[in-house]
Order: C-alpha cells, then structure tokens, then sequence
C-alpha cells in the first residue's frame, strides 16, 4: 500500500470515529429526551448533602455568555430549578444573584465556594474563605435575579440570562451553621434541535469518512475481487466463507499471553470498526436509492472483517494459531481465511428492517454465543443486590477449556475445535447480513468444521519448521 493510500486510510478512520462519537452524542441526547425527563419536562440531578460552618455556601462563576453577542438566546436557553431542603429548623434562604455582586456581598463574609462534586452524593469539596457576619440578612439585598427563603424546603426556579451568576445558600437570619439537601434540574426546547444537529453533522463527517476510505482503498489490488453471487466460487451453501484450521504443534502457554500480545491489532480494530460503521451507513443509503452496495466500501469492510477473523482466530475467539495476524486488509497467506461474496444487486427494501427486525432471532443466538452467558457472580452490597458479574459467550467458555487442555495436554480437542468453528461462522454469517452485504438469510445451521460445507477450499497445515512451529497454508486446490 502506497504511503499516500496509507495517509487517506489512517485520516478517513480517524473522521469516522469523530463522526461515530456525533452520532452516537446524538442518539443519546434523543434517548435522554424521551427516557429521563420528570413528568413536567426537567432533567433532574441526585440529592446532593450540604453542611458548612459558615455564613454562606456559593456556587459562583457560572458564565452564561457574558459576551454573547446578539445570537444568544437570552430567557429561551433552558429553565433551571434549585431545590433546597434545610436539615435543622433554621429557615433557608436560596439565590441567584450577578457574580460581581454576590462577591461585593460576601467579600468579608466567612463563606465556602463549591469546587467540585465527588462520586457520593454527600462527597463535595470546598474552598474557605475568612471573614466576619454578613452585614445583614440575604432578602435585604436588592441584586438577587431570583430568591426563595422560608422554613421547611425551598424551590427557585429561573430562566437562564446572559451574564455571570452565582447561586448563593444561606440561613435567612445569616447565621452561620448550614446543612442542607439540595438538588438542582434543567428543562430546555433546545435539546432536541441539538441532538439532530450532532447526527446531521456526524452523518456529513461520515460520507466524508467515507470518501476519503474508498479513495484509500480503491484500485490497491489489496483486497481481491469475489466472485459474482450468482455463482460464488469457493463458496459453501452460504455466501460468507469462513474457515480456519489448528496448527499441529500449538504452543501449550502462550495463549496465556496472547492478550498482551494481540493490543496492536486491538488498537487499529478500534479504529476499522469505527470506520466499519459509517461506511455501512453510507452504505445503506446507497443501497436504499441504487440498490448496489459500493463496491469500495463493500471491500473496505470485508477488509475489517477478514482482520478481525484472524485476530480471533489468533486469540480467544478460536486460539486455533500461534503465526502472528499480518496488518492488512488482504486475503494473504495465514492459516484463516474470511470472504463474502459481492452482490451485484441487493434489494432496496429489505435493507430497510433486514438489520433490526429480521436479524433479531439471529441476534438473540448470536449474543448467546459472544457474550450471553453469567457464569459467576456475587453480592457485595447488604442489601441483597448482585453488583459483579463475570461472564461469557459460548465461545469464550469453549476456547478457555481447549486452552487449559493445550496447557496440560498440549492438544486442541478436534471436536471443541470444529464446533468453536461453527460457533464462529453462524456469527460471521449474521455479521454480513446485518452489515447489509448479503439478502439472504443467514441459516439457522452449525456448520462445523475448519472448512466450509461443501467447498473446494480448505486450510492445511503444513510441516512444522526446524524451529517446531508450524506456519499453515492456504491449499485452494486441496478438497
């Protein structure tokens, strides 16, 4: 791969995750929307406890736009509403005021700023400042935006303005000794305009993404075209091959380590899949209006898949090699392969609910076999709630029982291979057809084995070199 195609191909990943994180900042402000708001509209945060010795507790420096120019919504951002429930019988004064007031007011005034909030609800953290008695009660200044005072709990609701505020608690008598229970919530008509612009933009950022991984990716000769659906060569039953085959001579320990040594290939993943994502929105639209899938994108992604594959079948999705993973795209010589075969027309229709609501069986089976199972957990609360769990797909389990067998027998089991295989290929297949490559519908089979049924392709092993490890080759002529 040139430098130059390298250069597009590291930028475009690098969009695309910028563009999966807007999009992904969209859809959750849209799930928030419709999911967390109280019944009259607010955003409400938890019960935060309060307790200073005192004249005053002040939250300052809220910089709402001081400069904002004419585009700032002034009285239309959001509505704020501050709850404060006082601990003792002592009445509560609650306010907003101008920053530069508020200090004015409280410049002599032994008093505590907030600084920060920690992960308890009680765990807040202040900054003192000395002084003597304020030199009157709260409600006697004229400054205050908005104010609540009275016994028992108090609630402020205001319209946030331009300008720097702070929120200032009290006694009403400005006495010192605080201690209450505050909350605070938020409504604003902006969230929703908010959140479809973050998607708009990301879906922009993507085709962008998009571009730039076709141009990268176009007309390398890296990634070798497939067959015509209609008559995929090398092909099982089924249009995704996949297919693997264990070395012989299996190290018994360095599965143990094969985490550690698998991080690269984790850190581009990261990256491909990000790209993998946007692309088959991309993907999607081009199939909707044209009904093709673009046959750059459609090789990219068979790209990341095919790399993927092989870093699983290196590590704990098989364990079934101990030859490195190349970094590549490319169907190279590695003892597993991955192919789909590329349609020439893909119906328009299904690529509307074939990934939703047509995959979901399939997705029921295959989280079961990725990451379904609980198979431990434990209660560390006195209240009876389980708070840790540790579990695994079906996979997982299998491959952690043949590593413990290459351990103490060095031997990979033949038959927990083949159905590790399987396992692997059923969730491959509904990878492809969710990642809308293929109409056909995965079926509901477990073709087992290291080859696909059916084919003339498979991998063999080849002899262990001087060293005693084995390198396998790909043999397409081999039945």
């Amino acid at each position: 791969m040139r430098p130059s195609k390298i250069v597009l191909a590291v930028v475009g990943a690098l969009v695309a995750l910028i563009a999966v994180g807007l999009i992904a900042g969209g859809g959750g402000l849209l799930w928030a929307n419709a999911t967390q708001r109280t019944a009259d509209g607010f955003f409400t945060s938890p019960t935060v406890g309060m307790s200073v010795d005192s004249y005053a507790i002040t939250a300052s420096e809220i910089d709402l736009g001081s400069q904002p120019g004419d585009w700032f919504p002034s009285g239309q951002l959001a509505t704020v509403r501050v709850e404060v429930d006082p601990q003792n019988t002592t009445p509560v004064f609650v306010g907003i005021g101008p920053d530069a007031e508020v200090d004015a007011y409280l410049d002599d005034v032994a008093h505590d700023r907030v600084t920060d909030f920690g992960p308890d609800s009680d765990d807040v953290a202040y900054r003192s400042f000395s002084g003597e008695a304020p030199t009157g009660p709260p409600s006697e200044q004229t400054f205050w935006e908005v104010s609540a005072e009275g016994a028992g709990a108090q609630t402020l609701t205001w319209d946030l303005e331009q300008g720097q505020w702070a929120v200032v608690i009290m006694n009403a008598d400005a006495s010192p000794g605080i201690a209450v229970e505050t909350s605070a919530a938020a409504s604003t008509d902006l969230l929703v305009p908010l959140a479809i612009g973050l998607i708009v933009v990301g879906l922009i950022i993507g085709a962008l993404s998009a571009g730039l991984l076709v141009l990268a990716f176009r007309q390398t000769g890296e990634v070798p075209a497939v067959a015509d659906a209609a008559s995929p060569a090398g092909f099982g039953p089924y249009p995704v091959r996949l297919e693997g085959q264990p070395d012989p001579d299996l190290s018994r320990w360095k599965w143990l380590v094969k985490w550690f040594l698998a991080i690269p290939h984790y850190i581009v993943l990261f990256f491909l899949w990000a790209a993998f994502a946007v692309l088959t929105v991309a993907a999607f639209f081009a199939i909707l209006f044209t009904g093709r899938y673009p046959r750059g994108i459609f090789d990219f992604n068979v790209g990341v898949m095919r790399w993927t594959w092989r870093v699983g079948y290196y590590s704990y999705s098989a364990l079934g090699t101990d030859e490195y993973p190349p970094f590549t795209l490319a169907e190279v010589d590695y003892p597993a392969r991955f192919d789909v075969a590329y349609p020439e027309q893909l119906s328009r229709g299904l690529v509307l609910v074939k990934w939703w609501l047509l995959a979901i069986p399939h997705y029921l089976i295959a989280g079961l076999f990725t990451s379904g199972l609980v198979w431990w957990t434990t209660d560390l609360n006195e209240g009876g709630d389980a708070v840790l769990q540790i579990g695994g797909g079906l996979i997982g389990i299998l491959v952690l029982i043949a590593g413990f067998a290459l351990l103490f027998s060095g031997r990979y089991p033949k038959g927990l291979f083949d159905l590790v295989m399987g396992l692997n290929r059923w969730v491959f297949r509904v990878w492809a057809y969710a990642g809308l490559m293929r109409d056909e519908y995965p079926p509901f089979r477990l073709d087992t084995g290291g080859s696909e049924p059916g084919t003339g392709y498979s991998v063999a092993p080849s002899a262990p070199s001087d060293g005693g490890n084995v390198s396998a080759g790909l043999d397409p002529n081999r039945p």
